[in-house]
Formats: C-alpha cells, structure tokens, sequence
C-alpha cells in the first residue's frame, strides 16, 4: 500500500500524525509545504493525502485542486485552525473526503483516515463542487463543524430544509448559507418572517392579490412565492404559521402552483422552500395546531442549529469578530477583550444565543471606558449576582459565608447559592456545594433552560477536573489517579470541556 501524505507547516501536526499511523502500520510521508508535495506528486502517488489549508507558500486548496485534476480518485483530507464556513464549504466544492477541524482528537483523526483509505482502495471519488467566496459563519465547536459539513453535502441539492433551533441562534444565517451555495444562488433570497404578519395579511404577503381582491387592494400585488422565482423563500417561524395558510401552503409545496388572493389562474412556484423554527413540531403536531403532512413536506432535511451555551467554546470567537464588525460599522478602533473576561463570557448561558452576544459586542464598543474589556466593564446585568427568591446574593458574600470558593463549587458564570438555602430529607446530611447544586437548578429549571442535566454535568466535570490539575500542579496522569479516572478519560474531558488553557 502506498504511503499517507501529511503536508503540514506545523511540525509538531507532523510528528503527531506520523506516530500515530505508525502504530497502526500506516507508512507516512511528511512535507512542510505545498510545493514540496507538488514536486513529489510528479515522481508518485500516496494512498491518502492529509493536508492544512493555510500554510507559507501556498494555500491547501490549492494543492487540492491539482490533486483533483491529475488523481481524481485520490481522498485529500483538508485540515485548518480557522474554523469558518468557507474554509468547509471550500473544502468539500473542491472535491475534499472530508474537513478536520484542528484542533483534532488523534483516535477520531486516524480513524477518518483508515476509512479515506478504504475509499482509495475501492477507488471512488469524493466530491466535485464549485467554489465559495467571502465568510459568513464561524464556528470551532464540533456542533458547528457538523452544520458547516451539511451545507457543504448540500450544496447541490435543491432539497426542502426545515431548520430547528432556539430564537437567536442564526437560523436565517444558515438559510442564507444555504442559498448561497445552492445551484439557485444567482436567484433571489427572500426571507418572510410568518409570525411578525398578522394572520389578515399574511396570504397577501406570501401568494400576492389582485387589484380589487379586498378592500384597499388597489393594484396587482406580487407576494413572496412570486418575489423568490427561480430562488429561495426562507419561511421564518413556520410553526407560529395559522392552520389554514397551511394548508395553501401544503399545496404549493406539492403542486408548484398557486393563487393569488383573488386570482382565478394558476402561477407556478419555481421556489425552493427553506423553513425555520424554534418551536417542536412534532409537539405541535401532536396537539392538532400544525399540519402532519405539512411537517413532513417541510422536513425533508433537518438541520438544528445548536444554542451558543452548547458552543462555549465559540465565545471568544464570536465576540471578538461581532466586536470588529461592531468597530467598522461604528468606524472606530476595535477594542480587545482580556483573557478573564473572555473566560468569564465563556462561561454565561447566554439565553438569548448569538443574537444576544452580538447586541452585547455592540454596546460593549460603544461603553467600555477603555481599549481592552476587563470583566468589570460588563453591563450589570451581567455581572456575577443573582437574584434567588427576590433577594439579592452576592458571590463573594455567598463563598464567603459558606467557607468554599467558586470553583470548588463548581462556578461557571452563574451564582453560587447561600448555604441557607435547599434542604433535605430528615437525617440525610447536605453539603453547602449540594445546597447551591439545588438552587441552580431550582434557577435554570424555572428560566426554562433546555438540557439542564447536559449543562450541569458538564460545567461539574469541567469544575472537579480543574480543581485536580490545580491540586496537581497541572500532572495530567496523578490527577486521573486522584479521581480514579483513567489517563486517556481525563485527556478527552481536558479536550471536550476546551479546558487546556
């Protein structure tokens, strides 16, 4: 079998790669740049070629697309450390097996090449896709590698999309994404937010009316269907949609045609339908406010946009590219955030998601005293007090009264609770960590968090492994010891939980 290629600037990357395939008896090959390969690319051929995109000298995709032309059959996995949708997008319309976000678990990485390398010996080509131009979302979390990989897989369909996810999250940026890098992207992209139309207005605005249809209709008036021809119409809040417009709905999506509002001859809808919703459908389905065999029309592929607390590891991220959007608009100096408050930022549930981070970017450059945010710069309300049963509990105060720190108790970003509160069944003693243990999730469950258990047990694992490394002086093999957790367990929660720094 013929060697993996690794084309790296980075020679750690390298030699990483090169042991770990060694172990599975995968032959290597290594080179700094992409002209090295290029030059060996005229003397032979690898198995699998793994390469960075951004490297001195030339560009990976670059040596992507030579590769597709000379060895069309030949799987290139493309890998970086600037996790954008393009860089996704890019890889996949350039014909990539598949995009490896640094940076990388190594099991999770060779393994992805041994199943490239299964598809080398059957000798199928990947992909053969078109390319992208600016950026438009970002995202390292794993959650986001996987929604910039199905607008990649998607790029050639003209498929139905219905996108779930909480308000905020961006769902209208993935609807765009989508259009964009659609065969129907030199149409026209027209966005209809179907619960902000009252429900009198709302068969207007989607199908249009003819001169006299009701009162105050004085001209022919095209509605969305006719407005997104040959393009996209994003129906926003679809569930929010009232029961009949469904059903014309329905008939558009499986007709292709429809009436204006006091028409009497078909249009065709040459429209592809992209719908988003915070809402569950299935449950509303269930209760009889929205159409079964609407939902499924609509449900052909699904896409959940995940809430930014399921991305923390996006915050920094995000806030310092809304801060420089924020500056050019502004036309300002962008301001710089400290490490502790970027931790601190990382660490808040952020209820109303992306949305809520960028309004926060905005006001951020427009009242922070100084260039670089300090934690103390934050608005109030996102300070670290709480509110618990209308009295006010400091942190400092709370850890303070109790004798534990926050992050023995588990702090991130949210209050501790007051000893005082919680209580337990006679004879069973409490801890004050499970006294505020019970009061936090008194607080989230009353706020209608999703996925508390997910969220507490993660913020509790990210706590107790800290503490171990802190008590450790960073010793990753004693502090496994110390919990009783295994060497490799404690190397993959440091990875997930992005607690390495």
């Amino acid at each position: 079998m013929k060697p993996i290629w690794i084309v790296d600037d980075d020679q750690s990357i390298r030699w990483v790669l090169e042991k770990a395939l060694a172990r599975e008896n995968f032959a290597t090959r290594s080179f700094s740049g992409v002209r090295d390969a290029l030059a060996a690319l005229e003397q032979e051929s690898p198995q699998v070629l793994v390469s960075d995109i951004r490297m001195p000298g030339g560009s990976g995709l670059e040596l992507l697309q030579t590769v597709r032309e000379r060895l069309p059959g030949l799987p290139v996995i493309i890998m970086t450390a600037f996790s954008d949708l393009d860089s996704a997008v890019a890889a996949f319309q350039g014909g990539a097996f598949e995009y490896l976000a640094k940076p990388f678990d190594v099991d999770k990485a060779v393994e992805l090449i041994r199943r490239a390398v299964d598809e080398s010996m059957r000798g199928e080509a990947a992909y053969d896709d078109r390319v992208t131009e600016t950026p438009e979302m970002l995202g390292q979390a794993p959650a986001m590698q996987d929604m910039f990989r199905a607008i990649g897989r998607l790029s050639h369909s003209a498929a139905t999309v219905l996108i779930t996810g909480e308000s905020g999250t961006g769902k209208e940026l993935v609807a765009r994404a989508l259009h964009r890098h659609s065969p129907r992207a030199n149409g026209p992209f027209i966005a209809l937010n179907t619960a902000a139309i009252p429900k009198d207005l709302l068969e207007s605005e989607l199908f249009g009316h003819e001169r006299g249809a009701f009162t105050g209709a004085q001209a022919m008036r095209q509605g969305r269907f006719e407005q997104a021809e040959n393009g996209t119409l994003f129906l926003d809040e679809i569930g929010d949609m009232p029961f009949d417009l469904q059903t014309r709905l329905l008939r558009v999506l499986s007709d292709g045609q429809f009436y204006r509002v006091g028409g009497h001859n078909p249009l065709k809808a040459n429209v592809r339908v992209i719908a988003a919703t915070h809402q569950n459908l299935e449950s509303r389905v269930r209760q009889g406010l929205f159409r079964e065999d609407l939902y499924h029309r609509l449900n052909v592929i699904r896409l959940r946009l995940p809430a930014l607390r399921e991305r923390s590891e996006d915050i920094p991220l995000l806030t310092r590219h809304f801060l420089q959007k924020s500056a050019r608009d502004l036309g300002v100096e962008s301001k710089r955030v400290s490490e502790d408050a970027l931790a601190y930022l990382a660490s808040l549930p952020f209820p109303g998601n992306v949305r809520q981070l960028e309004n926060l970017c905005n006001w951020l450059t427009v009242m922070a005293p100084a260039q670089t945010i300090e934690q103390k710069d934050l608005p109030p309300d996102l300070t670290p007090t709480q509110e618990y049963a209308g009295e006010s509990t400091s942190l400092t105060a709370t850890a303070e009264a109790s004798g534990t720190s926050q992050s023995a108790a588990g702090h991130n970003g949210t209050t501790s609770a007051p000893a005082t509160l919680g209580t337990a069944p006679a004879g069973v003693p409490v801890s004050v960590w499970e006294n505020g243990l019970r009061t936090e999730v008194a607080r989230l469950l009353r706020e209608n968090t999703a996925d508390v258990m997910d969220e507490l047990a993660r913020r509790f694992e990210a706590a107790v492994i800290r503490e171990a490394l802190d008590f450790t002086r960073g010793r990753k093999v004693e502090a496994a010891e110390r919990l009783g957790i295994g060497r490799n367990t404690i190397t993959r929660k440091i990875q997930e939980l992005h607690l390495d720094a």
